[in-house]
Parts: C-alpha cells; structure tokens; sequence
C-alpha cells in the first residue's frame, strides 16, 4: 500500500555479542496477546514472543503516549561539551529504538536545553540525509495502525498530528486507504466482535459494536451500514434501526 521506508532494522538484545542466549534458564517469557480497550483482538503483539527482532516500521504502544522521554539517566549522553555533539547523540539514541517525527526529536532537545539554532541546524542536517523523514513516518504508521489495530482514516490523522506531521503529509498518508479498503476493515472488527454480543438485546448489541468503530475513527454512517448488515446476516431485524440508535 506504502512505499518502504529504508529505516534500519535493529538487533535483538539476545543477538548481540556477550548476551544471554534465549536458551535453557535464560529467563525470557513470551508476551501475553495484546488486545484494544474495546476487547477486540489486535494482530501486534499475538503470538510472539519476548527478544523478537522489531519489524521495520513497526509502532509500539509506547508511540501512543507522546513525545520521547530524554531523561539523562535513560539516554546517557554526555553531561557537558559542545552542544551540536550532544544533540546529534540525543538524536541518534532516540531514532536507534524507532522511527521519530521532526516535532518529537525537537521535544526531546528543547527538554535537554539545547539552543534553539544548534537544533534546528542538527535537525536540519538529519532531514537532509534522510534520518529525519515525516513522510515516510506518516506512511509507515498509516499502514501499521491501520492494519494492526484496523484504525480508520480520522483517527490516523489525529494521532499523526499529535506527533507533529504537517497536514498535508497526513492527508498523503492517510488519502492511500480509500473508502472501500476502510469499511472492508470495518466488517473485519465487526465480525470478530459479534461473538461476545450475542445474548444481549438487539439496540444493546448495536451500541456496542458501532461504538467500537467510533473509537478506531469510523464515521456514523459506515458503522451504522456494518453493524445492521452484520446483525442482519445472524437473523437479527434492523428495518427500523436509525441514528438515534446511537
């Protein structure tokens, strides 16, 4: 759907020289299955298990929560010195762990203290070798949220803003799934939520799962169309179902 982005993968803990191996007594548990607030079974974080090597692109929940921490404890860089080598390390260690918009890594060194024009000039300098990329960014969370946590279009772009990506690189982003990729989604997370409805009253079983679509972004009218057909398929009569269900 996107094109790819060349961000560098990044080796597992376990892979590096002098590390524990994931053999016998190392003390690895597998990660438990993730799942959206909403109970519905999300395709991050199923089945794997812990030391597995990051995909390229790959978004954590952890992106969710805003800007990078750049505490001096948790980054290590150097207390003192020329500023330009403390922002270019400051950068460098945030950008190792994932990818990071323009606005993030600005966050990160207005917190360091880092003059404004030495941040912008090292900045800069990242944008023009391709460290720093929004484009590709934007690209790669469209497609990773939207097919791991099936978000809609609007809430792609809410959360791209947060992060500080100018609108019309959102509106490139998000303009690459259209309206039938949207709501063939949409019928995906209906249909694996139908199940834990079943046994509630009709209006009930409509206000759950619409409200489900609402959270990931869908608008009114397309969650409306999935549900009744949904409940339609399982006998359920939706003749007079409307907004006002809502």
């Amino acid at each position: 759907m996107t094109r790819r982005t060349d961000w560098a993968d990044h080796t597992a803990p376990e892979s590096r020289p002098g590390a524990p191996g994931r053999g016998h007594g190392d003390g690895v548990e597998p990660e438990r299955d993730g799942r959206d607030g909403d109970g519905t079974g999300t395709r991050e974080g199923a089945g794997r298990s812990g030391g597995r090597r990051r995909r390229r692109g790959d978004f954590g929940e952890h992106q969710d929560s805003g800007p990078p921490s750049s505490s001096r404890a948790e980054k290590g860089e150097p207390p003192a010195g020329d500023p330009a080598e403390r922002a270019r390390a400051i950068c460098l260690r945030l950008l190792t762990g994932t990818p990071r918009t323009r606005k993030q890594l600005a966050d990160a060194l207005r917190k360091r203290e880092i003059p404004e024009e030495v941040a912008e000039d090292v900045l800069s300098r990242f944008e023009e070798v391709g460290l720093i990329n929004d484009s590709a960014f934007a690209d790669a969370w469209v497609e990773s949220r939207h097919h791991g946590r099936g978000l809609a279009r609007r809430a792609l772009a809410r959360e791209l803003r947060t992060k500080g990506v100018e609108s019309t690189l959102i509106d490139e982003a998000v303009g690459q799934l259209d309206s039938e990729q949207e709501e063939a989604t949409a019928r995906e997370l209906v249909a694996r939520k139908l199940r834990s409805t079943r046994g509630l009253d009709r209006d009930k079983r409509l206000r759950r799962l619409a409200g489900m679509l609402a959270r990931k972004g869908y608008g009114e009218g397309m969650a409306l169309r999935v549900v009744r057909q949904a409940l339609e398929e399982e006998g359920e009569e939706t003749e007079d179902l409307g907004y006002e269900t809502f």
